[in-house]
């Protein structure tokens, strides 16, 4: 099978990583660079391929046969309708939009096209979150009942430094880290229907929030809770305890989440089970059988990668849609709302289906 072309559009952080990836898979190889940066330039002529400093460049040629869109935020609606335009399937990273208004008009061009778009929240991909929704969906954790969550970490100063707008409105570990987050636990729990939230910026004093305690419910009725910040020294993260991405320590007995049922407990990413064999034994006067998933641990964005060689050569239908990373937004900004507020923030289940307001 020959190898399909993609062109990355970006080549910031995540995007010198998409084009990494593409160098190591025998399924497709890059086509060409997109970013007006003049460091794109060398990056094209080291990897041997064209480069363009703008995506309405690439497309009035010999279209690849996908785009990963790895621009700023702001750019990526626009990126991906000229794609939809061009008919050109797309990866865009995440968020899918910076507005719900853009992302609302992504989605309505989307659902009128046959073009496939792939968002990237590559951690739908992760065979952690893959063995942990089969546990979930098993039944043996029983009907849910509640979740604690936490992305527990220290940015060091110099984080702030290089980029002082990570100082201000926006730049804060809502918008950053949350939208993470928020598609994993709605992966893992289902539709997230109501939100409340308590901000503080107590320690770092930056105009944007350093920490976040969250309250959620979920459409079956579940209950959760999730703590956030920047400045605890912890290890209580996804990318502390998953061990997927390299360059960041990790410590294998800390775990980021519990998933808690009427019958049983998961701890993730450990695996580790705590159940009743029986109903008729459930007491906290008696003892637990205690197990652990067996995981295997992969690159989830490499296995992001092969996802969309596949949605391009017609094989399967996007893991991730507009309608999910919008969904995901959707979340991020009722949290927002509600910590600004002070009030419960309700959220129609049916939107993650209709796109709706």
């Amino acid at each position: 099978m020959a190898s399909l072309r993609i062109a990355v559009a970006g080549a910031g952080l995540i995007g010198r990583r998409h084009m990494e990836l593409i160098a190591a898979s025998p399924a497709c190889m890059l086509a060409a660079i997109v970013d007006p940066a003049p460091a794109a330039t060398a990056m094209a002529q080291i990897s041997g391929v064209p480069h363009h400093t703008s995506l309405a460049s690439l497309l009035a040629g010999p279209h690849p046969d996908g785009v990963i869109i790895a621009t700023p935020n702001h750019l990526h609606v626009a990126n991906a309708l000229e794609c939809i335009a061009a008919g050109v399937p797309a990866l865009i990273e995440k968020p899918v939009a910076h507005t719900m208004e853009e992302g609302l008009r992504l989605a309505r061009a989307a659902s009128q096209t046959r073009v496939p778009l792939l968002v990237g929240h590559h951690r739908t991909h992760s065979s952690l979150m893959r063995t942990a929704r089969d546990v979930v969906q098993s039944g043996v954790l029983g009907p849910l009942v509640a979740v604690m969550g936490s992305a527990l970490f220290y940015k060091p100063d110099n984080y702030f430094d290089e980029a002082p707008w990570r100082r201000e409105a926006g730049g804060g570990p809502i918008l950053i880290n949350l939208i993470h987050e928020i598609g994993n636990l709605r992966s893992l729990c289902g539709e997230i229907v109501a939100v409340q939230a308590l901000t503080s910026n107590a320690t770092r004093r930056h105009a944007v929030e350093d920490t976040v305690a969250i309250g959620f419910r979920f459409a079956n009725g579940a209950l959760g809770t999730f703590m956030l910040s920047d400045t605890a020294a912890s290890a209580r993260s996804w990318e502390q305890t998953a061990q997927e991405n390299k360059t960041y320590a990790t410590y294998p007995d800390e775990d980021c989440y519990t998933i808690a049922g009427t019958r049983g407990c998961l701890a993730v990413p450990t695996m580790r089970i705590k159940r009743y064999d029986h109903d008729e034994d459930r007491s906290w006067w008696k003892p637990m059988r205690a197990d652990t998933a067996a995981v295997t641990r992969d690159d989830p964005l490499e296995r992001q990668l092969d996802h969309f060689c596949a949605v391009i050569r017609g094989e399967t239908a996007p893991l991730v849609t507009v309608r999910d990373g919008l969904q995901n937004l959707r979340v991020i900004d009722a949290i927002a709302l509600a910590a600004s507020s002070g009030r419960s923030i309700d959220i129609d289940p049916a939107s993650a289906e209709s796109g709706a307001t």
